[in-house]
C-alpha cells in the first residue's frame, strides 16, 4: 500500500518543468513605438498602424495579433493578426469619425503573449475628399465615358460606325417574307416574365422591327403574352409601328392579347396554337425557362423559320440545336441599336465595347501574370511580385 505514494511523486518530478522549459515560457518583450494615423485619401473608414518590432523578433516572435477599442479600458477585439517581422497593418471596417484605442502584442512561438503596446490617444477615421482606393475605376470610368460621347457624336456626325452584322436580325425580313408568300402568320412570343425584366424590354424592341416589316409586306403577326402589362406595351409597339409603315389601319389590337400568368398553361396554348395555324416563322424573344425545348421543338415540327434570342444560359443550347437563327445574350440586347441604326444608340453600343474590351485585356494580362508567378515559383523574388500584383489589379483597379 505505500508503493503508491512513492509511484504519484515521481510522476509529479516527471510532470514539473526542467529549467529550459520554464525559460522558454517567458513572454517575449513587447512591440513598442505604437503609432496610429488615419489612412490618408479614403471613405473615412480605415486607420493605418505601425510599431517597432520587438527585441525577440524573430527569434522568438511568430505573430503580431492587433485589438482594437472604443475606451482605453476596453472591451477589445481582435481585428488583425500579422507574421513576424512585420511591423505595419491597416485596420479596415471602422465607422467614421468615432474615435479607437488600439494595441499590439506579440505572440510567442510557444503561444506566450507580450506586454501590450497602446496608443496614447484616440484616433478617429476620417472621410477625405477623394477616395484613393477608387483612382482607377475613375480613370476606366473617364476612358469608358469618354469613348461612348466620343462614338456617340462620331455617328451623329453621319460617319460610318461598323457594327458586326447579326445573323439572327438579318434573317427577320427573310422569315416575314416568307410568312407572307405563304400566307401564313407570324407568331412572336416575347418570354414569360413582365415589363420589369430587361430581356422582355428588349423582346419588344424586336417585336417593334417584326411588326413594321410585317405591316410592308402586309403579314399578319400574332403576339400571345402571359403578362398583361407586356400585352399593352406589345400593342403600342406594334400600333407605332404600322403607323411608322404608314398603314395605321392594318393594325389590328386583337392580334396581341392576353393568355394566362400560368407558365405551362401558356405553353400548352401556344403548342396547340402552332400545330393549328402553322405559322411560317416564330420568334422567341425574351426570358424563357423549361419551356424553351418545348415550344422550339413544335415549331420545328410545323416547318416554320424560328429566331430565338434571350439571356438565359441554361435555355440557350436548347435554341441553339431547335431554332435556325439564335442571339445570344449581348446579341439580343444590341438589337435595338442594330435595327434602328438610329447614331446615338449606335454610338453608345461601338462606346460600351470600349470598355469590355479595357475589362478583357485586364483578365487576359491578370491570367498571363499569375500563371507565370506560379511557373517561375511563388517564394521566388519575382513570383511573389507578379504574385502581388495580380491581386492589386483583381481587387483594385477591376473591382
Amino acid at each position: 500500500m505505500r508503493t503508491f505514494p512513492v509511484i504519484f511523486a515521481i510522476a509529479l518530478c516527471m510532470l514539473r518543468p526542467t529549467g529550459g522549459e520554464a525559460q522558454e515560457r517567458v513572454p517575449p518583450a513587447p512591440p513598442e513605438g505604437l503609432r496610429a494615423i488615419d489612412h490618408p485619401w479614403d471613405h473615412g473608414d480605415r486607420i493605418d498602424l505601425s510599431w517597432d518590432l520587438s527585441p525577440d523578433d524573430p527569434s522568438r516572435v511568430g505573430a503580431y495579433r492587433i485589438y482594437r477599442a472604443e475606451r482605453v479600458d476596453g472591451p477589445y477585439e481582435i481585428i488583425g493578426r500579422v507574421g513576424a517581422g512585420t511591423n505595419q497593418f491597416v485596420a479596415e471596417k471602422l465607422e467614421r469619425d468615432r474615435p479607437y484605442y488600439i494595441k499590439v502584442i506579440a505572440v510567442a512561438h510557444d503561444r506566450s503573449e507580450s506586454a501590450p503596446a497602446r496608443t496614447a490617444q484616440p484616433v478617429a477615421p476620417t472621410r477625405q475628399p477623394f477616395d484613393g482606393s477608387r483612382f482607377w475605376l475613375s480613370i476606366v470610368t473617364l476612358i469608358f465615358c469618354g469613348s461612348v460621347v466620343f462614338w456617340i457624336n462620331h455617328a451623329r456626325k453621319g460617319r460610318p460606325v461598323k457594327i458586326r452584322k447579326i445573323p439572327g436580325l438579318e434573317a427577320v425580313d427573310e422569315a416575314v417574307g416568307r410568312a407572307t408568300e405563304m400566307g401564313r402568320p407570324c407568331l412572336f412570343i416575347p418570354g414569360i416574365q413582365d415589363m420589369n425584366d430587361l430581356q422582355t424590354i428588349a423582346g419588344i424592341t424586336v417585336l417593334s422591327r417584326v411588326s413594321q416589316i410585317a405591316a410592308e409586306f402586309d403579314a399578319k403577326v400574332e403576339v400571345p403574352t402571359c403578362r398583361s402589362l407586356v400585352m399593352t406595351a406589345a400593342r403600342e409597339a406594334v400600333q407605332a409601328s404600322y403607323l411608322a409603315a404608314g398603314r395605321p389601319d392594318a393594325f389590328n389590337p386583337d392580334l396581341i392579347y392576353y393568355v394566362t400568368d400560368e407558365q405551362f398553361g401558356y405553353v400548352a396554348y401556344l403548342q396547340g396554337m402552332m400545330v393549328r395555324e402553322r405559322p411560317a416563322a416564330c420568334f422567341y424573344m425574351g426570358a424563357f425557362f423549361a419551356e424553351s425545348l418545348i415550344l422550339a421543338e413544335t415549331g420545328n415540327t410545323v416547318g416554320a423559320i424560328q429566331i430565338a434570342g434571350t439571356a438565359q444560359p441554361a435555355q440557350l443550347p436548347f435554341f441553339v440545336a431547335a431554332c435556325d437563327y439564335t442571339l445570344i445574350g449581348e446579341e439580343f440586347f444590341a438589337a435595338s441599336a442594330y435595327l434602328s441604326g438610329e447614331p446615338g444608340q449606335l454610338g453608345s453600343l461601338k462606346g460600351q465595347d470600349v470598355g469590355k474590351t479595357i475589362v478583357a485585356l485586364g483578365i487576359i494580362v491578370g491570367v498571363v501574370m499569375y500563371t507565370l508567378a506560379h511557373v517561375v515559383g511563388l517564394d521566388t523574388p519575382l513570383g511573389a511580385g507578379l504574385s502581388q500584383a495580380v491581386r492589386y489589379l483583381r481587387e483594385v483597379i477591376l473591382t
